[in-house]
């Protein structure tokens, strides 16, 4: 069986599903969001995490990199990520862990392993929340919902929608609960900030809301990206065509995940500028709670 890349395994989470989880976080994702916050998840590859300041000039990273991807010069070392092949050798021999995998290589089983733990926590509905990245994107995701709800665990998935149809109906039978991202409902704009129209997104939402699939809306407001009103009077509208959509939560764009991009040798492009007020993010809910309640829509929380 083909292992699956976790970057991170969060125990005790609150937010991310009803009761208390253990979210597992998946690397690859379709979108390239320029305000990602968690941009070690983006490539389907693994990386190495390099943190400078934590070398201690041992040069055993260059011994063993096939590709010579490490170089020191005048006692400082550089990472070459044009070269790097991601064999992860550096890794292996790193004493200070100034250099680490994003992700690490698990089977199912392994997964399962370490999130039944937790059980005696999850009381009668917690339990395990894929996230990522985009955890739909692989098959092998659907495998461990299914081996998730073998073993009697409630399921939730957080996805950004952009997903193949094939592998999100499979999921649609092993998931209790989606978290569905909405990034912009203006395609075009969409599409130069992530990479991708919207088009895919909305339309796998109709198809799993229809499939009976018990949904909340999740909006990432950026200032001066989509907090417009346009943007809201879309959401209101794709809200009010759903059945089992059970809230939408506004979330707020924040900088942290721009320290993360270091580590991977990209620039730190946190920028506090684009976020939010409490202020702002008080009148998109209040908007969007006005144009639901015109709808008719009674059932949608808006948190």
């Amino acid at each position: 069986m083909e292992k699956l890349l976790v970057t991170a395994i969060q125990r005790f989470s609150t937010h991310d599903g009803p009761g208390v989880r253990t979210t597992v976080f998946l690397k690859g994702c379709p979108l390239n969001c320029f305000w990602c916050h968690n941009p070690e998840t983006k490539d389907l590859k693994n990386e190495v995490l390099f943190t400078p300041a934590d070398c201690i000039g041992c040069m055993a990273c260059a011994s063993v990199c096939p590709s010579g991807a490490h170089e020191f010069e005048n006692e400082t070392h550089i990472l070459r990520r044009d070269l790097c092949m991601s064999c992860m050798s550096c890794v292996s021999v790193c004493p200070s862990s100034a250099c680490e995998a994003a992700a690490a290589e698990m089977t199912v089983d392994e997964i399962l392993r370490e999130v039944i733990k937790d059980k005696v926590f999850f009381g009668d509905n917690g339990g395990i929340t894929l996230s990522g990245g985009e955890p739909l994107i692989r098959k092998e995701a659907v495998e461990l919902l299914k081996a998730a709800k073998d073993m009697g665990l409630n399921t939730t998935v957080e996805t950004c929608g952009q997903v193949p149809r094939e592998i999100l109906i499979d999921a649609l039978k092993y998931t209790d609960f989606f978290y569905w991202d909405i990034k912009d409902t203006d395609s075009a704009r969409h599409k130069l900030n992530t990479g991708a129209g919207n088009e895919k997104i909305i339309s796998n939402l109709i198809l799993a809301d229809s499939m009976g699939a018990l949904t909340a809306v999740r909006c990432i407001m950026v200032k001066g990206v989509n907090t417009d009103d346009k943007n809201i009077r879309g959401i209101a509208k794709i809200l009010s065509d759903l059945k089992n959509c059970k809230a939408v939560e506004f979330m707020p764009y924040h900088a942290f995940g721009g320290s993360k991009a270091t580590l991977l040798g990209l620039e730190d492009n946190g920028d506090k500028s684009l976020i939010p007020s409490d202020e702002e993010m008080a009148l998109v809910k209040a908007r969007l709670a006005e144009l639901l309640k015109l709808y008719g829509v009674s059932n949608i929380s808006v948190l």
